[in-house]
């Protein structure tokens, strides 16, 4: 049956109650009329009540009545039960509510089977594996050990290898006894430092020092061997001078086999030690072609590790022309401002390669050593080596004195402002000796 045929006989249902409704009423309007018509007035109001409850009683019973027939026309009809308009509430649906989605068959889901787990013979389900470390972890550990310990030795055996030859002392000392030259010190401290560092080389350390008459070479070269001999012995400092040591140019041949044996005993000894030598060569632009030759195959050649652990100083005024003309021409170009180092970085920058290609023509063991050049003395530092001279000699060091004494001393035509000594300090002694 359809939802308009189920609305049309609820509503018949509906108005023939109504109809029985208004007959049972109208009768008993009917009777309390005809009984207040009766000549007993006092029983009237008594009347009327028994009607109003027999036509509620009534009233609650066709009520009830109607309420069962709708819902037995529901049931055999498929009609909604409830006859009020519907309101949307959060009632659970259910498949009667909606007869026509009610016939729409519903897929039912397949339960998937879990599958069995199995387990070994004799071994319970609870119980737990046990993980197993691999012995690798464990040569991996003791990898990292021995590597942390390598490396601290390392930079342990590099600070006592430096301090050995307590290169702070040598700095300080050079620093104070030498005037004029402090860029050129710090550039040999930093060649030391870096090769001194490490016992193991695949070189020797070579630096020649170049510069004109008085400038400190045999100076320093004389303060570097003293500060040698006192770390690592007498033994294994050798200063050569070429004028004294080979004076003749006939025994030249002789005089360079003496020397080649003099440094294989010398670096031979310095092996058996652990020690690095160091090796002098003052006046080298007087050395003789010989000389030069043994020294190159000693330095050019692979030779075993003795021979590399060594340290060669080159002492000389070769190229000293180019260096005074380039310092009397740049003054003026040179700011008063700037350092001693900043003024030596300048001049190493701009002479080393015209130095180079010079030495190179002359023997190639210049090719194997790092160029070192050192500049002019001001007046100012002429006025130090007096100063220094007169202290060791026990004189008043009286200003006044010190300069009337480097006003003595020659110097070239002044520069930018600075006046350079022609001489440097080597007349520095003879001057104060006189007093």
């Amino acid at each position: 049956m359809s939802e308009q045929d189920s609305s049309s006989s609820s509503s018949q249902t509906e108005g023939d109650f109504e109809g029985e409704l208004d007959e049972e009423l109208e009768g008993e309007e009917g009777k309390s009329r005809k009984e207040k018509g009766s000549p007993t007035p006092s029983l009237s109001g008594f009347a009327s009540l028994r009607a109003v409850i027999r036509i509620k009683h009534k009233y609650q019973a066709m009520k009830k009545r109607r309420q069962e027939m709708a819902l037995g026309m529901g049931g055999t009809t498929g009609a909604p039960g409830r006859t009020s308009p519907k309101i949307f509430t959060f009632d659970r649906v259910t498949p009667n509510t909606f007869p026509a989605f009610s016939s729409i068959p519903q897929k039912k889901k397949k339960k998937t089977r879990k599958k069995r787990v199995l387990f070994p013979n004799g071994v319970g389900r609870k119980t737990v594996l046990k993980q197993e470390h691999s012995q690798a972890t464990y040569c991996l550990y003791l990898l990292f050990v021995i590597v942390f310990v390598q490396v601290y030795n390392a930079i342990e055996n590099l600070d006592d290898h430096v301090l050995r030859y307590d290169l702070e002392g040598l700095e300080r000392t050079l620093r104070r006894e030498v005037f004029g030259q402090q860029g050129a010190v710090e550039g040999l401290l930093s060649h030391l430092k870096d090769y001194l560092s490490t016992y193991v080389h695949n070189k020797p350390l070579v630096v020649s020092v170049h510069g004109p008459s008085g400038v400190g070479k045999s100076h320093l070269g004389r303060l570097l061997a003293g500060h040698f001999r006192s770390v690592v012995g007498d033994t294994l400092v050798l200063q050569y001078y070429v004028l004294h040591h080979c004076p003749q140019e006939a025994d030249t041949v002789q005089c360079a086999r003496n020397l080649s044996d003099l440094i294989s005993d010398i670096v031979e000894q310095a092996e058996e030690e652990e020690k690095i030598p160091l090796f002098i060569f003052d006046e080298a632009e007087h050395m003789q072609v010989e000389i030069l030759d043994m020294l190159w195959q000693l330095l050019a050649s692979k030779q075993s590790n003795e021979y590399l652990n060594a340290i060669y100083l080159f002492l000389s005024n070769l190229g000293h022309t180019h260096i005074t003309k380039h310092m009397l021409q740049n003054s003026s170009s040179i700011s008063l401002a700037m350092t001693a180092s900043g003024r030596h970085s300048n001049l190493l920058k701009e002479l080393t390669p015209v130095l180079r290609n010079i030495l190179e023509k002359l023997h190639p063991l210049w090719s194997e050593a790092d160029i070192l050049p050192l500049s002019l003395l001001e007046k100012c530092h002429v006025m130090e080596c007096f100063l220094d001279e007169m202290t060791r000699e026990g004189f008043y060091p009286d200003h006044t004195n010190i300069e009337r004494l480097a006003g003595e001393i020659e110097y070239y035509p002044a520069v930018g402002g600075r006046e350079y000594s022609q001489t440097g300090c080597k007349e520095v002694v003879a001057k104060v000796n006189l007093l």
